[in-house]
């Protein structure tokens, strides 16, 4: 486990191989699209502009946007991936948290939840009993989803966001940054405020 290639070298990268560092793995490397103009990110070498796995090294796609996560991890025909969880989150062994996906510092899962693949569990958010998160979500910092809410692919909950128990929030959706989610929303609606109320529909 001691060599780990990153696919993305943006500024969510560089999270993820500050958490692969406190997993064990002490060969980091990227690989991007930029390469060879960049050739670094953070303290860690940009090696390849090829996003695909090596033989040998461990592999994850480290893009933030959910859109392009999802697009790059299809591409690649869904690779073996492991999950990044930092030492310092909590996961109920009751939980299922899907490939690719990433545990942050604080974050809490607790029993019975379900994540797709290639999800984000951000830094001091919780995810709480029987919610079941599809592919490519992301749970953006300090959010709280209550119990039995379902999330749909690539949908982004923003910073601060609370969510009522049993909410049903749906594909490509974006929740705004300290909303309250109280009400089902539908495929690629944008909900912001307290209580939340759709903006219209925005790429993830």
């Amino acid at each position: 486990m001691s060599r780990l290639l990153l696919a993305g070298a943006g500024g969510h990268g560089r999270v993820v191989a500050g958490v692969a560092e406190t997993l064990g793995y002490s060969n980091i490397s990227f690989a991007d699209a930029r390469f060879p103009e960049l050739g670094k990110n953070g303290v860690w070498p940009v090696i390849s502009g090829d996003l695909k796995p090596q033989s040998g090294s461990d592999f994850f796609v480290s893009i933030g946007s959910n859109q392009r996560r999802a697009d790059t991890d299809t591409t690649l025909g869904h690779p073996s991936m492991p999950v990044l969880a930092h030492p310092n989150s909590t996961i109920s062994p009751h939980a299922n948290v899907g490939a690719g996906s990433i545990v942050m510092a604080g974050a809490v899962i607790n029993g019975f939840v379900a994540t797709g693949r290639c999800c984000i569990i951000n830094t001091a958010c919780s995810v709480d009993h029987d919610c079941v998160l599809d592919d490519y979500v992301h749970i953006s910092p300090g959010a709280h989803l209550a119990g039995q809410v379902r999330v749909g692919k690539r949908s982004w909950i923003g910073i601060g966001a609370v969510v009522r128990e049993g909410v049903i929030i749906g594909a490509d959706v974006v929740v705004g940054a300290g909303a309250a989610v109280v009400n089902d929303v539908a495929d690629g609606q944008t909900v912001v405020g307290n209580p939340a109320k759709p903006r219209g529909p925005v790429s993830c």
